[in-house]
């Protein structure tokens, strides 16, 4: 079994490592899920495991090739949850996470932010930052490394 990473999000620290680790993950719109009764967002992807990568962009030594892992990501104490150029209507449209950010309002409440590629956005409202981040499956071969387009700045 290989290592599974389970961590919990308390603040913007938190927030940047968990960021990092779902950047290029990938989940399914029937895989997003708000649960207003509850408070709870949750998110199930595809993680790429960036964890497995050296600073040069191939696999480490130990590692033959670049894998992905099941992961499941909650936040709790969400008052609301908005879409942005995401539709509902095809529950297996892919989107893939770039980013996550918080912008605190009046403490410890403000907005989480995940961004995909192709412009689409979640806008959280929330009491404060609460989550988790989990592996919850052993890893699968990736068919490579993650690619970014570049911008017209070539950036």
């Amino acid at each position: 079994m290989a290592d599974r990473l389970n961590l919990f999000i308390q603040d913007g620290e938190d927030l940047q490592v968990v960021s990092a680790h779902l950047q290029d993950a990938v989940a399914r719109i029937g895989d997003v899920t708000y649960l207003p009764g509850e408070r709870r967002f949750v998110l199930m992807f595809n993680r790429f495991r960036w964890e497995q990568v050296n600073d040069r962009g191939s696999a480490k030594p130990s590692d033959k090739k670049f894998e992905r892992v099941r992961t499941g990501l909650h936040f709790d104490d969400v008052r609301s949850a908005k879409l942005q150029g995401i539709s509902r209507t095809n529950d297996d449209a892919v989107l893939e996470l770039l980013s996550l950010k918080f912008e605190e309002a009046e403490a410890p409440s403000g907005a989480l932010l995940l961004t995909f590629a192709g412009g689409g956005a979640i806008r959280l409202d929330v009491d404060c930052l609460e989550g988790q981040m989990r592996d919850i499956s052993d890893p699968w071969p990736a068919a490579g490394l993650p690619q970014h387009a570049l911008d017209e700045a070539g950036e």
